[in-house]
């Protein structure tokens, strides 16, 4: 018979399995999780900070709110509901989580689409199909951003478009230049053939990355070979948002990472991916622009394009094994 430790042993591992699939800049993979008898703690790995590029740390919670978020939808798939506590310990600034076993109830419907679609998910890089999004889906992505106290605001007007490709442009422009950059950036991209289970590989970022409305990062030093980006405005760009807070504390990027990942894993059940284009938010005098011009004052957490486009290759995860300790 199976011991009690044995069995919390497997479900911790079923819900670190879940949460490692959620989604960080350059594939950083920045969490760590140590399993105890009742609970499940998530730490930010200072290890897999990006120094340069998310100084302060706040892409790094994103990360693992995003993870926490994938947490909860596992234990939901199993039937019982997750009791969460955000930061729980102040003079610890890694410890970002700890998640209970609440009491059971039966998974709805939606929530066992989100299991599903957690194994489906993946970010695209590129441009997508012309088609468009239908309304009602947008709606439904802004009632789940809300839900987890976020807000979500789509760049639809050609002023807004504008202002917003050019601050991206801008932002982009600084990262390329500068060669701690781009050093952060070669560190955390891979070959197509290695076997590191982290970091982008290059057969994921083949396509030139100006192609659409938003300029990508250049993985692979494209760009200094290409035509500068053309000020038209492409329909495969597809709909462009940006994922906001009231505020901009530790514990909201913790929020706003888990809203990030319940509107991907319900954009996912839509056959729906995203991109992202977080550059102007690393910048800060470029990302007090974008709370300035298009956010209504509200704190930008994440920019991304949502569209259709045919299943790619999804970038490597770690195990597990690796990243779960015991108490």
């Amino acid at each position: 018979m199976e011991t009690v430790s044995a069995q919390v042993d497997h479900a911790a591992h079923h819900l670190v399995r879940a949460a490692v699939s959620a989604p960080s800049v350059h594939n950083t993979q920045p969490w760590l999780f140590v399993g105890r008898d009742t609970d499940l703690d998530v730490y930010a790995d200072p290890t897999r900070r990006l120094l340069l590029t998310d100084p302060d740390g706040r892409e790094q919670l994103i990360s693992g709110g995003a993870a926490l978020f994938n947490m909860r939808v596992a234990m939901r798939h199993l039937g019982f509901r997750p009791v969460v506590q955000l930061l729980p310990t102040p003079w610890n600034p890694a410890h970002l989580a700890r998640v209970g076993w609440g009491p059971y109830a039966r998974p709805s419907t939606d929530e066992n689409l989100m299991y599903r679609a957690l194994w489906l998910r993946h970010t695209h890089r590129g441009p997508f199909q012309k088609s468009p999004l239908p309304q009602p889906l947008i709606g439904e992505l802004r009632e789940h951003a809300r839900a987890e106290g976020a807000a979500l605001y789509t760049v639809e007007s050609h002023v807004a478009r504008r202002q917003l490709a050019e601050l991206v442009r801008s932002a982009e422009a600084v990262h390329r230049n500068d060669p701690g950059h781009i050093a952060e950036l070669v560190h955390w991209t891979r070959a197509a053939r290695d076997r590191r289970p982290d970091g982008v590989p290059l057969d994921v970022r083949v396509r030139p990355p100006d192609r659409t409305g938003l300029v990508g990062r250049d993985f692979l030093g494209l760009t200094r070979t290409l035509p500068d980006v053309p000020d038209v405005w492409p329909p495969e760009t597809g709909l462009t948002l940006v994922l906001t807070t009231r505020h901009d504390t530790r514990e909201d990027w913790l929020h706003a990472g888990q809203a990030l990942q319940r509107v991907l894993l319900h954009a996912t059940t839509r056959w729906t991916v995203a991109a992202f284009h977080t550059q102007p938010l690393e910048v800060p005098r470029l990302r007090a622009q974008v709370r300035a011009t298009l956010t209504r004052g509200e704190f930008p957490q994440m920019i991304l394009r949502l569209g259709h486009a045919p299943r790619s290759r999804p970038t490597p995860r770690r195990g597990p094994d690796t990243v779960l300790s015991p108490e």
